[in-house]
């Protein structure tokens, strides 16, 4: 045997005993990754390491159309000690939970409009700030008019689960007194263009009206905490209304359809006999902006950022991005992302920085 030759036995005779000692100690050694993982994060808050300042949690980038990697619509902001949450499309909630947003803190939920996709996550966002917060009263939800409605169905679908739910893990925990929502409709009176919905401390949120006919009351809004500042669009055509309202933001979170990709898939829709899909293809672009009007609101609004969230369609590789952002850096001259679901803006009190950070 040579020297070569014995060196190799050496090898394989320590990575097969290696190989079996792994083996013998599998099970204990999973348990204790296991473990571990379980005491970093369980019952931890994460956010409470987080300066002072406004933090925006992307919790749902997606649409209405399939999308594996995107939830619906949805964004999480900390604001000091205020944690709201605008939007709660399908899917979100699991997002907002991984993300390390404390959903049982919940203050307020925001609803820009009561199209489906904007809050048909709502019962799993019911149930979880409930449970996990030990809530004593309802969930306060606010909105255009009809979110009374759609809050009372909701409480009303989920009451038979609620007093489950009570019965299992007792008062202490899911208190009856806590369960479901508390609506308020949020009316921008006649003549005006925005209202103050809520103030608190150095936070005020305002709703801003914007056009997504035939949706009669859809609002975007406004964050604002110790001299740092976003905006919210939610669905929206081109809308310089909502560009004065935000003036002067740092950050615009911005809708936006590519009416190019959209068109091509009307046209496979159409040629291959899916009428009724073609017809959804074909009025959706009329009520939302365009990659390229959504810059020009941040442009006129002053904005340092402009992020895209809730994008149409689904953009799977990076060369679809390319062609959705076509024409979006001519028309504003700041910082543009495309967000993806798991992505935190935050924006510290007292600074100029914009921290743009992937958590998941």
């Amino acid at each position: 045997m040579t020297g070569k030759t014995r060196i190799l036995a050496v090898m394989l005779g320590v990575l097969l005993v290696g190989a079996g000692a792994f083996k013998l100690f599998e099970k204990p050694i999973a348990r204790f990754l296991v473990q571990r993982v379980i005491d970093a994060n369980l019952g931890k808050d994460p956010s409470a390491s987080l300066p002072d300042g406004l933090h925006v949690y992307v919790c749902g980038t997606g649409s209405p159309m399939p999308d594996p990697d995107r939830a619906g619509a949805c964004l999480g902001v900390i604001a000091g000690e205020t944690r709201l949450i605008f939007d709660v499309g399908s899917g979100s909630m699991r997002v907002l939970g991984r993300m390390g947003f404390p959903v049982g803190r919940t203050e307020r939920l925001f609803l820009t409009h009561l199209h489906s996709d904007h809050f048909d996550g709502l019962g799993e966002l019911m149930v979880q700030s409930w449970v996990q917060g030990a809530r004593a009263a309802p969930l306060p939800v606010s909105g255009p008019p009809g979110t009374a409605e759609v809050a009372g169905a909701f409480n009303r679908a989920y009451a038979i689960d609620a007093a489950y739910r009570t019965a299992h893990h007792g008062a202490g925990v899911a208190n009856p007194a806590g369960a479901g929502l508390a609506p308020e409709e949020i009316v921008i009176p006649a003549g005006s263009d925005s209202v103050v919905v809520l103030r608190k401390g150095a936070l005020t949120v305002t709703a801003i009206r914007v056009s997504h006919d035939p949706v009669k009351d859809a609002y975007a809004y406004r964050i604002d905490y110790k001299g740092r500042a976003i905006a919210i669009s939610g669905d929206t055509a081109y809308d310089p209304r909502l560009a004065r309202a935000a003036g002067g933001v740092d950050v615009i979170f911005h809708e936006a359809l590519d009416a190019e990709l959209v068109g091509r898939m009307q046209a496979a829709a159409r040629r291959n006999g899916a009428a009724a899909t073609a017809k959804v293809l074909s009025d959706i672009p009329g009520y939302h902006a365009t990659p390229v009007e959504a810059a020009k609101i941040a442009a006129l609004a002053k904005a340092r950022m402009l992020v895209y969230y809730h994008t149409i369609p689904p953009q799977p590789f990076p060369l679809v991005e390319t062609l959705f952002l076509e024409g979006t850096g001519d028309t504003f001259g700041g910082d543009i992302r495309i967000s993806r679901d798991g992505d935190r803006v935050s924006l510290p009190a007292g600074s100029e920085a914009l921290e743009y950070d992937h958590v998941l």
